[in-house]
């Protein structure tokens, strides 16, 4: 089975083909940055940054675009609030922004244009549109004519009259409610810094445009992918398609993919995006204090636990349920260290190589047709609208697989060398199948107590206190201590006589 990708426009799931054959074009709708990203700015890097690795993977040259909105209304209002520049804002938001990304492991972005860079893209597109007649200026402002794009609404599958009377004329001189704005005319009282001079006088881009000529910039003027999330279908991407498609005559992207929204689950309710309860909680829930309490790579897991185009339902809750399934991984990887004295992490195969194998190193045939068969199952997922769900279970399996071999073999008390190669193999083996969603790209990071081994120490005092009691076969309260440390995210893992521990 060939790739398959699904395309909102479309409304269904079909081959994926390329603009250029071998080559693959991403634009993903960036932040506006006015104010620190929360999770829901993170899921889309991370959904098309594991996309893109799949793509690479496939043999694709990708080049993924991911735009800074640092032109926008709303930073205007923070920045007075704040008592700061619009560019000081704004570079401030993107640094921390781009910390994040770092954390999460989002690599692969190629490029990272700011609006404020391509006033002179952006001016060029709208002078176009005027002479096709497909927009208008009005009193300094100048406006996209609905009217003048005969299939507007095809993206959100929204009629132009269904938008009549749904909202209140921005202006006197805009000909229909559903006209939107490519050049905002600066106010008097606004700062200079955002006012920048164009044919219509001084003044600003809108959102839309800012998009399309970014896009159109460094991708050209048909996109393979252009991504973003659901709750930007309408206004935004409907009015990028109009714009884009009206300037060039040319399809404006090939695929148009959407992420599930982001819901927190606040007093037992799920809520959206557009939720202004959900929102002061998104507020609440920055990257920045996300990534203070949960390791990067757990919040990555969490996004990709979830095919893409679902909502993401966040809660504490999900994320340490989460946790217990990342953890599964964590605890093979530290068996093998254990069993091998070597790390899975180390001599893992990239199979972005061409003809890579990773299974070379395996010598029992039965052990490398099933891991073998994990990474098929973990490549169909993927190649199936890019599931990553689905990816993951197969995860799941080829760490069963692993395990089980450890198992049969009694490794954890002896066993043969050529046993334990295949375990160590093996599990490489499961950790380069991973690294095509960038998972375990790194061994987790053990986290930093500052108290010069007093943790270690008292810990050890409580797993022999533990270790007596349990000889003693007093066992609720040996239990009492493992899930009380547990309720403080402190596991505690017995094997072979000995006991250790971890933050997780």
């Amino acid at each position: 089975m060939g790739l398959k990708v699904y395309n909102t426009l479309s409304r269904e799931k079909g081959p994926f083909e390329t603009v250029v054959p071998g080559k693959v074009g991403i634009y993903l709708c960036g932040p506006t940055v006015y104010k620190a990203s929360h999770i829901g700015h993170a899921v889309g890097p991370i959904i098309f940054d594991a996309i893109k690795r799949y793509l690479v993977h496939r043999g694709y040259e990708v080049t993924w675009v991911v735009n800074i909105t640092d032109v926008d209304d709303k930073l205007i209002i923070e920045a007075d609030k704040q008592n700061c520049t619009t560019q000081e804002l704004a570079e401030r938001i993107t640094a921390d922004y781009l910390e994040a990304m770092k954390t999460l492991h989002v690599d692969g972005i190629d490029l990272m244009p700011k609006a404020s860079e391509h006033i002179g893209d952006i001016v060029a597109i709208i002078e176009k549109l005027i002479a096709k007649d497909c927009a208008y200026a009005s009193g300094g402002d100048v406006y996209f004519d609905v009217a003048k794009d005969d299939d507007y609404g095809k993206l959100s599958n929204r009629r132009i009259e269904e938008q009549a009377g749904q909202r209140d004329l921005q202006s006197a001189e805009k000909r229909n409610p559903g006209d939107f704005a490519l050049w905002k005319a600066a106010k008097p009282e606004e700062p200079a810094e955002v006012k920048y001079d164009s044919p219509w006088g001084s003044g600003r881009p809108g959102w839309h445009i800012e998009c399309s000529a970014m896009a159109m910039r460094y991708l050209g003027d048909t996109l393979d992918m252009h991504g973003g999330g659901m709750d930007l279908v309408f206004p935004h991407h409907e009015n990028e398609i109009a714009q884009s498609e009206s300037a060039s005559d040319k399809p404006f992207a090939n695929y148009w993919m959407h992420n599930g929204l982001t819901r927190v689950n606040t007093k037992k309710v799920s809520k959206s995006d557009a939720d202004p309860e959900m929102q002061a909680a998104l507020t609440r829930m920055t990257l920045h204090n996300l990534l203070d309490n949960y390791a990067g790579e757990l919040i990555r897991y969490f996004v990709l636990s979830t095919h893409y185009r679902r909502p993401i339902e966040y809660s504490e809750a999900e994320i340490d349920s989460k946790r217990k399934g990342l953890d599964t991984f964590y605890r093979l990887f530290e068996r093998v260290q254990r069993v091998c004295d070597a790390s899975p992490y180390e001599g893992a195969v990239s199979l972005t190589e061409p003809n890579a194998s990773a299974a070379a190193g395996i010598a029992t045939a039965d052990l490398a047709a099933a891991c073998d068969e994990q990474r098929a199952a973990f490549e169909r997922a993927m190649d199936d609208d890019f599931n990553t769900a689905g990816a993951i279970a197969a995860l799941f399996e080829f760490a069963a697989i692993v395990n089980r071999h450890i198992e049969q073999n009694k490794l954890e008390s002896g066993g043969d060398e050529a046993a334990k190669a295949d375990a160590l193999a093996s599990s490489r083996y499961l950790v380069s199948v991973a690294r095509l969603i960038g998972l375990f790209l790194d061994p987790p990071q053990a986290k930093s107590t500052g108290d010069d081994g007093l943790t270690d120490a008292v810990m050890q005092v409580l797993i022999e206190v533990r270790a007596q009691l349990r000889k003693k076969k007093d066992f609720e309260t040996a239990d009492l201590i493992r899930d009380r440390l547990a309720d403080n995210k402190i596991t505690l893992e017995d094997r072979s006589g000995e006991t250790s521990w971890r933050v997780d």
